[in-house]
């Protein structure tokens, strides 16, 4: 039997009204732009993890010209979602969307060009263990780049942040750059970068709360009720300040696998 999903319906269809079709995360195209800057996938085998409702997988191959790209998730529901979603288009020969459980991922070796996730590591309490993974997963010179929520700290949560975390209700495992950083050259990666992106989304997500609470309101209830609605503007509401104090601080990460592509 599945667990209940964190992420029903009516939620997906809030989040990708705020950020568009296929993205359950701030940005969307352009944050996924900003995050592969520099990176070739042409022509290359992608993971996405954490894949949601498959409209970043998709992307990367209809816009970067990935020849292959696998999304996973824990999710079935969303999972559906994508799978319908490639469906329409004409990448099912390039995409492929896989259900997973939490642990060792199940792919071979140096199976991978590129390991790519967009603010879903934070759901996985064991980076130095997903770290050392995705290094398994990766060829030699491939690169690992992906985005996720932190705290600038390590320990309790302060009283904003928990009241943000308690509104929020999903299952998160934050943990600070520091403590990323450390499992990413634990796992051996090497080039290791984290770029802090807390004033860009301390900015965004006040204007997603005066557009939510305003021009967006009626369609939302429209789209998925008042109650989801309310629900909704309740966590924006917490998620503001605690990001105004710096406390959750999302971030770019990315790290190489040493050596020497094929």
């Amino acid at each position: 039997m599945e667990n209940e999903a964190e992420y029903p319906d009516e939620f997906i269809s809030f989040l990708e009204l705020i950020w568009g079709e296929g993205y359950l995360s701030p940005g969307g195209p352009a944050e996924i732009s900003r995050i592969l800057d520099g990176l070739d996938l042409k022509d290359k085998k992608v993971l996405d993890i954490g894949c949601g409702t498959g409209g970043i997988t998709l992307s990367l191959a209809a816009k970067y010209g990935a020849a292959k790209v696998v999304g996973i998730d824990i999710e079935r529901s969303v999972l559906d979602i994508a799978h319908r979603r490639a469906s329409a288009t004409e990448m099912t020969a390039r995409v492929e969307f896989v259900k997973v459980v939490p642990g060792s991922l199940p792919f071979g070796e140096g199976e991978f060009d590129l390991v790519f996730s967009k603010d879903a590591i934070i759901h996985i309490p064991d980076k130095k263990a997903l770290f050392a993974d995705i290094m398994r997963l990766l060829k030699p010179g491939s690169w690992f780049a992906a985005s996720d929520w932190m705290s600038n700290h390590d320990g309790k949560p302060s009283p904003i942040m928990q009241r943000y975390l308690r509104a929020e209700g999903l299952n998160f495992s934050l943990g600070s750059p520091e403590r990323y950083h450390e499992a990413l050259a634990l796992a051996g990666f090497t080039d290791i970068t984290l770029c802090n992106r807390n004033k860009w989304y301390c900015e965004v997500a006040r204007q997603e709360l005066a557009d939510i609470e305003g021009p967006l309101y009626e369609k939302a209830v429209a789209a998925v009720g008042k109650q989801e609605s309310d629900r909704n503007i309740r966590i924006w509401r917490t998620l503001v300040p605690a990001l105004e104090t710096g406390e959750l601080c999302p971030h770019h990460i990315h790290g190489r696998k040493p050596g020497k592509p094929a």
